[in-house]
């Protein structure tokens, strides 16, 4: 049985890992707000909401949704989910890139966290995706969660620390 973890985010990458050490996303800013939003609920104000997400999609299908677009698996089932939106803010030199590129001016990213449990074979895991979008990702490793924070950019590391702390109790 493997865990894998994806968050949508625009800069999360997709990591595997294999129990007894499971993996998560990586990736925090220099402070963590927790937004205590259900699923269904907007995220808080201010904020993009996380990639992937279409408009009146429940994130729990767009995880999946997006799993298998842009990795090509569809064995996996949702183990849990942070109960709320957790957000990052931007730093100055990154909002003002993304101000630019977006054509809008948002704080930072708000994202929705869910832990699933890899059910298939590593043959399907692909990182051209189900060929629907054009791929993310260059590459995935099996790493531990403490790995995924270690990679993670400076200012997403509190978001990356929370989600491990809400999904440690699944990982044992």
């Amino acid at each position: 049985m493997a865990v894998l973890w994806r968050s949508f985010s625009l800069y999360s990458p997709f990591h595997l890992s294999v129990p007894p050490k499971p993996i998560y996303s990586y990736s925090s800013p220099s402070s963590c707000t927790c937004s205590s939003s259900s699923s269904m609920e907007a995220p808080p104000q201010g904020y993009r909401r996380n990639g992937g997400i279409d408009d009146n999609e429940d994130p729990k299908v767009a995880a999946l949704r997006e799993l298998k677009e842009e990795t090509g698996v569809s064995s996996a089932e949702i183990l849990a989910e942070v109960p709320y939106w957790l957000t990052y803010d931007f730093p100055p030199e990154v909002r003002a890139k993304l101000k630019h590129q977006w054509g809008s001016d948002w704080k930072g990213q708000a994202q929705k966290w869910f832990l699933l449990k890899f059910t298939g074979k590593e043959e399907e895991i692909n990182l051209l995706g189900d060929g629907s979008e054009k791929p993310e990702f260059g590459e995935w490793s099996w790493m531990t969660p403490e790995q995924i924070v270690e990679h993670a950019v400076d200012f997403k590391k509190p978001v990356y620390n929370k989600v491990l702390e809400v999904f440690t109790p699944y990982l044992h």
